[in-house]
C-alpha cells in the first residue's frame, strides 16, 4: 500500500510503531504492516521520526513534484548496487546485446500501442479506416526498428528516436478519437501539460517511474546508468529506458477515466497564468486509486501469475542477473 501525503499543510510524524497523519479535519493512525512507499508532495510535512520508522521497516519514501515525478527518495540501506551487478550493467551498456535490447523494449512499446488502439470500441467506417491506417504504420516503424543494426547503441539511437517518435504521434492521435470533443488535445505535451488528458498522463507517468525506481534499486541495478536514454543532468535514466515496457498501463488508465463523459469536472485540474494543466488534490486522488487498483491486479505474464506491480519487480531482478553475467 502507498501512503499518500500531497495536500497542502498535512504531516506525518510517529506515534511508537505508527504513523500519524494530521490534516485539516483531523488525526489519523496508520499502523506500519503493509505500507511499502510513503509519497510526500510539496506543501507537506514529515518529521525524522516517521522517517527513521520507515526506514526500519524498509519502507521507501518519494519527495514529489508537481506533476507527480520523484525528485528525491529516502530508502533503506539495505538496498543499493552490488558491484559485481553495477559493473556488469556498464559493461552491458557498451555491448551489443544492449543494442537487442532496447530494439525489444521499444517493439514491445510499440505492439503495446497497437493492443491499446484495437481495443477501443469503434462505431463507424471512418474511424475503423483511421484505426486500421493507424495499426498498419506503427506496424510499418515497428519493422524498421526491429531490422535496426548497430554495434552500440549510439549507432543507432538516432533513428529509433525518430521512429519511436512518429509511432507515439500516431498512436496518440488515434486514441484522441475516443475521447469527448471536449478533453482532445492537439499533441502530447510534457513539463507542462497542455491541457488535461496530458496533465493526467504527466502524472500517471511520474507514479509509475518512482515504482519503477524502486524496483530497479531494491534489484541492486543503479538507475542513473541507462542504455538508451542518457544525458549529464543526474537523472534516473535507466527508469526512461524500463518505463517504455509499462507505460500502456498508465494509458489505459488514464484514456478509461477520460473517456467516460462528464466524469472530469474542474476541480481535478487547474490552469496556470502560462495555460499549462496541473493535477488538484481530486485529480491527483483519481489517479494515484485507479492506477493503484490496476497495479494490483493479478496477470499471468511469461507463465506467472503475478500482480503488475510485482512483475515490474520480477523484470529487475531478471535484468539484474543479466548484468550480472557482463562482468
Amino acid at each position: 500500500m502507498d501512503l499518500i501525503i500531497n495536500t497542502f499543510g498535512t504531516s506525518l510524524s510517529r506515534d511508537n510503531d505508527c504513523f500519524v497523519i494530521v490534516h485539516k479535519d483531523g488525526k489519523q493512525r496508520v499502523p506500519v504492516g503493509g505500507i511499502t512507499s510513503i509519497q510526500i508532495g510539496r506543501g507537506a510535512q514529515i518529521t525524522s521520526d516517521a522517517v527513521l520508522l520507515a526506514i526500519q521497516n524498509e519502507i521507501e519514501i518519494l519527495f514529489l513534484d508537481n506533476g507527480g515525478e520523484p525528485v528525491g527518495r529516502v530508502w533503506s540501506n539495505k538496498y543499493g548496487s552490488i558491484s559485481t551487478i553495477r559493473k556488469g550493467q556498464l559493461n552491458f551498456t557498451l555491448s551489443k546485446d544492449a543494442v537487442s535490447w532496447i530494439k525489444e523494449v521499444i517493439a514491445h512499446k510499440m505492439e503495446n500501442q497497437q493492443a491499446l488502439i484495437l481495443s477501443m470500441m469503434v462505431n463507424d467506417d471512418r474511424t475503423q479506416h483511421l484505426v486500421d491506417k493507424a495499426i498498419h504504420r506503427i506496424e510499418d516503424y515497428r519493422a524498421k526498428v526491429t531490422s535496426l543494426d548497430g554495434e552500440v547503441v549510439s549507432d543507432i539511437a538516432p533513428a529509433l528516436r525518430g521512429w519511436e517518435g512518429q509511432a507515439s504521434r500516431i498512436y496518440f492521435e488515434t486514441l484522441n478519437l475516443f475521447i469527448p470533443d471536449e478533453l482532445r488535445f492537439a499533441q502530447r505535451s510534457q513539463h507542462p501539460a497542455t491541457d488535461v488528458v496530458n496533465a493526467f498522463l504527466n502524472y500517471g507517468y511520474g507514479f509509475l517511474y518512482g515504482k519503477i525506481e524502486g524496483a530497479l534499486i531494491r534489484a541492486g541495478i543503479d538507475p542513473y546508468i541507462g542504455v538508451f536514454h542518457r544525458d549529464d543532468y543526474n537523472r534516473p535514466v535507466l527508469v526512461y529506458d524500463v518505463i517504455e515496457l509499462y507505460r500502456i498501463w498508465v494509458d489505459y488508465v488514464v484514456f478509461t477515466l477520460v473517456m467516460q463523459r462528464d466524469i472530469i469536472t474542474d476541480e481535478f485540474y487547474s490552469v496556470k497564468s502560462d495555460g499549462s494543466y496541473w493535477l488538484e488534490a481530486l485529480g491527483r486522488r483519481i489517479v494515484i486509486q485507479s492506477l493503484n487498483d490496476y497495479l494490483d491486479e493479478v496477470i499471468l505474464m511469461n507463465g506467472i501469475n503475478r500482480s503488475r506491480l510485482t512483475h515490474i519487480s520480477l523484470y529487475a531482478q531478471d535484468l539484474a542477473q543479466k548484468f550480472k553475467t557482463y562482468m
